[in-house]
């Protein structure tokens, strides 16, 4: 039996959960399932994060302290997770005493390594409330786009930028301009563990293939930066022990939040907290979405290493959810809150949706509302429920069979199954799990439509065949609810109330189940109506704020004046160039070039170019992936020292960071071509 302590990213308590949010909760929550149904000691453990300035603002809006807001949204997280069948072993916060003497002990570990350093830093100071401004506590224009009213570390638009880089700053507490002052800020020397974590990163298989290569890429092949964690007042969030005024930025005290979640979970059951943080036999696996790759790759695992806590045994990364393709969006309804959700659908229908999307790299999901209909109704009530409604009501008098029936080897093919579908489920490749198991489905259905219970129960003579052949459709059925029972646990259920044995344990599906009374059939899962997701994203609609531009756009005559226009040419010239819309199917570094990233670009059915493209200083592999773009797809290729180049991709810019690729608007497809 193995040991396996399981986290999910901590929720930022500042706001509901929508379904985001809720890819990562569900992906996890299957994983420690399944682990459980396999008899492992398994914990899921997770809590809020509740620390920063965004909190601190957002109490001040509601007219209440810190402490109740988190408290409050404490609260309505538990309950949406309730809802969707997360079943966490421990729900804690950031904000608990054990949190904060954990801090204060890997803060002293820290301290005994020499890897804290003070560092004095430019920062925005109100002199009227007599304090530094933390990034939320002033706004101003943005720099980059020129917008106003933008929060002092991005803007709307996505630009990121210093307080100090604002334009006409304007402190949020006494709305006065701002003076710029030296700070004085603590910071970690994450350089002195650079050996450490290159060595954790890329051996043992701890991180999926793509991001230990994005961290050798693009971190680990230059001297690491120090890390500033330390936040001066205002900020709610624990003190820093000897540096009054100074506090954990938020980051610092969060994930350290798993292991406070721990200790109270093993207080609770009365657990040897050492044997699950500082015992190398455990098994930790940290689930997190790949925007906070960065923190529980290099600081994270540092952290632990310095304070003498075991180290994950692997980082499961996952992308983000878009809708329909795109990102989600309030104006089209498609920001969707889980209470949102749970007022309009079954929340097995999501739980499985996902599940069928899930696999173990890093990519985004797509909810696609037709698809969601169209798969969970053909799925889940077509193929899986649909084996046991046609069968359950003409045994309900006589029970299963006291010997389990010739079935043509269906039952055994499917127990053999057991093991291929566990791989894909211990892989995290959840997908490939239910594809196994709907084949299975696939094979069952025929069966029933081939002797056809329902004309059996119309001959008094045929009663022992019907008896028999139902026995093998529920047997059949219960196979899949018991494969299916890490995503559909009220599926599994409801399977146990059938037919009279709870779903337990893996090994179940491994021998039939004979002479067991069986109980009145009830709807397992229903039906999707159409007008139930449009309901749902009716109620989710908001009018959504554009962006505002700057008042008066004036454009530099510098860049034209450094390139001026080419010689003129004729349409015939241009209509030799085929310039086509692409999407990145790979983005990946390539250590040895300065300047490249190798690209796979897809053009429509199974067309696609390899390009290398010179933005590797302007953009992030991981960021690219999904993105539409235009190439130019009739160029001979070009062989270069990593490869052969087949095209390029259109971009603007003077080059280095200052690189701008170009990109078609919403509704364009690949392989169109510009014109």
């Amino acid at each position: 039996m193995r040991q396996i302590l399981v986290t999910a990213g901590l929720p930022y308590a500042n706001g509901p959960i929508h379904l985001g949010h809720l890819v990562e909760y569900i992906q996890t929550d299957i994983w420690v399932r399944f682990q459980k149904l396999r008899g492992n000691h398994c914990i899921y453990i997770c809590g809020d994060d509740t620390h920063g300035t965004a909190i601190m603002i957002s109490a001040r809006e509601q007219g209440v302290s810190e402490t109740e807001f988190i408290g409050q949204i404490h609260d309505q997280h538990q309950a949406d997770f309730k809802a969707f069948d997360i079943q966490f072993d421990n729900y804690g916060s950031t904000h608990c005493l054990e949190n904060q003497e954990l801090c204060e002990e890997i803060w002293g570990a820290m301290l005994t390594a020499d890897l804290v350093k003070k560092q004095d830093v430019q920062q925005l100071y109100d002199p009227q409330a007599e304090t530094f401004l933390a990034d939320r506590f002033v706004r101003g224009t943005c720099p980059v786009c020129g917008i106003s009213n933008q929060y002092g570390d991005s803007c709307d638009n996505g630009h990121t930028y210093s307080p100090t880089e604002l334009v006409d700053p304007v402190s949020t507490l006494s709305g006065t301009a701002p003076e710029v002052r030296s700070a004085e800020h603590l910071f970690i020397e994450l350089e002195k563990l650079h050996d450490f974590l290159e060595e954790w990163t890329q051996n043992e298989g701890h991180l999926q293939l793509e991001i230990a290569n994005y961290l050798r890429g693009h971190f680990l092949n230059k001297p690491l930066r120090d890390w500033d964690i330390s936040r001066p007042a205002p900020y709610f969030g624990f003190e820093i022990p000897g540096h009054p005024g100074h506090y954990w930025y938020v980051w610092f005290d969060a994930p350290i939040g798993y292991i406070a979640s721990t200790r109270q979970w093993c207080a609770r059951h009365d657990e040897n907290f050492d044997d699950w943080w500082k015992n190398d036999a455990c098994e930790i696996h940290h689930f997190i979405g790949k925007d906070i790759a960065y923190f529980h790759t290099l600081f994270w695992p540092g952290m632990l290493k310095t304070a003498g806590f075991t180290l994950p045994t692997k980082v499961h990364i996952h992308g983000f959810l878009t809708v329909g393709g795109e990102k989600m969006s309030k104006s089209k309804g498609t920001f969707i809150r889980a209470s949102t959700y749970l007022k309009h659908l079954d929340p097995a229908y999501l739980r499985y949706y996902y599940a069928s999307k899930l696999s173990a790299k890093v990519d985004d999901i797509d909810l696609n509302l037709e698809e969601f209909v169209q798969k969970v109704n053909a799925d889940l009530v077509g193929k899986v429920v649909n084996l046991a409604s046609r069968a359950a009501k003409f045994v309900h008098a006589t029970g299963l069979a006291t010997s389990y029936p010739e079935d043509g080897g269906l039952f055994n093919y499917a127990a053999a199954e057991g093991q291929a579908i566990a791989e894909a489920y211990e892989k995290g490749d959840i997908a490939q799990a239910m594809r196994r198991i709907l084949a299975l489905a696939d094979r069952a259905n025929p069966y029933v439509e081939e002797k056809r219970p329902w004309e059996l129960n119309k001959d008094s003579d045929r009663k022992h065949e019907l008896q028999e052949v139902c026995t093998v459709a529920l047997n059949l059925f219960r196979q899949l609810a018991i494969y299916l029972s890490p995503v559909l646990p009220q599926l599994a259920d409801a399977c146990s109330d059938l037919l009279g044995e709870p779903v337990e344990h893996w090994e179940q599906a491994q021998r039939p189940l004979i002479g067991t009374p069986v109980q009145k059939f009830k709807h397992m899962i229903q039906r999707i109506q159409p007008q139930q997701v449009q309901a749902m994203i009716e109620e989710s609609r908001e009018d959504e704020p554009q962006p505002q531009t700057a008042s008066t756009p004036s454009d530099d005559s510098q860049p034209l004046l450094d390139e001026p226009l080419a010689a003129e040419i004729t349409i015939d010239d241009f209509a030799k160039v085929d310039l086509r819309v692409a999407r990145v199917l790979n983005a990946e570094s390539i250590p040895e070039a300065r300047k490249l990233l190798k690209l796979t670009l897809g053009l429509g059915a199974d067309e696609q170019r390899t390009v290398f493209a010179g933005i590797k200083a302007a953009y992030d592999p991981e960021t690219l992936v999904g993105r539409l773009v235009v190439c130019v797809a009739n160029l001979a290729p070009r062989k270069m020292k990593f490869g052969t180049s087949e095209g390029m991709v259109v971009a603007a810019g003077p080059g280095k960071e200052e690189v701008f690729l170009l990109s078609p608007d919403s509704g364009a497809q690949p392989g169109q071509r510009v014109h």
